[in-house]
């Protein structure tokens, strides 16, 4: 019993370095557009430098999930939510790069009202920074109901960047010297689309924690 309780206590433990961490990126998301808007450039330099601290932080969960699996030797259902949490990390630290990608290219972004024509963008930031969050706490819950809820806001995502890159064209209509602000534009959104994907990821991994299914494949 006393090697139980340990073990649950160290998975809480983990648990809340993976909320933090999701915590992190989701800030980093919102920190981007609010560097944007108000074309912060220290805020987005800042957002580029936060990234190391998410790098190390997945370090650092790796580290406990594989001291976790070698000194308790966890059986099958709690294997799967430590190895589940390996891949989760990766996810929420490809996110946090995806932010930091999307800060330089807030650097390179010059006039505000570039951020006020391409309206979508900010709804786009909004919408995938909530299905971080919400993954985050779906996997820690293990609630697979809610999962599929979230994975279902990837349409969202979707819907908007078709309707981003309708913004991009009407800047492009009505001045072709905006041509390269354009292109660093739609990198933007379609960091956000991948974002978005990633938290999908998230969602399937709470799907397998739970059940040891990923895409109604039986793995564990």
């Amino acid at each position: 019993m006393r090697a139980r309780a340990n073990f649950d206590h160290e998975l809480e433990l983990l648990n809340n370095d993976i909320k933090e961490m999701g915590r992190m990126v989701e800030s980093s998301i919102k920190q981007c557009f609010i560097a944007f808007e108000h074309q912060d450039y220290d805020m987005a330099k800042d957002i580029i430098k936060g990234d190391r601290t998410i790098n190390d932080m997945e370090r650092s969960i790796e580290a406990q999930c594989l001291s976790l699996i070698l000194r308790q030797q966890p059986v099958a259902s709690d294997l799967r939510v430590v190895s589940s949490a390996l891949k989760v990390v990766t996810d929420l630290e490809r996110i946090g790069d995806h932010a930091s990608d999307i800060a330089e290219l807030v650097l390179r972004i010059k006039g505000e009202q570039v951020y006020h024509v391409v309206r979508h963008i900010p709804a786009m930031a909004a919408a995938a920074g909530q299905m971080v969050l919400e993954s985050i706490d779906a996997f820690v819950t293990q609630d697979s109901e809610k999962a599929n809820e979230i994975v279902k806001q990837d349409d969202v995502v979707d819907n908007l960047f078709e309707k981003v890159k309708n913004d991009v064209i009407l800047l492009l209509q009505q001045s072709s010297e905006h041509a390269d602000q354009c292109i660093d534009l739609l990198m933007i959104a379609k960091y956000l689309e991948r974002i978005g994907d990633h938290a999908v990821n998230v969602c399937e991994w709470a799907e397998f924690a739970k059940t040891g299914t990923v895409k109604n494949v039986r793995i564990l």
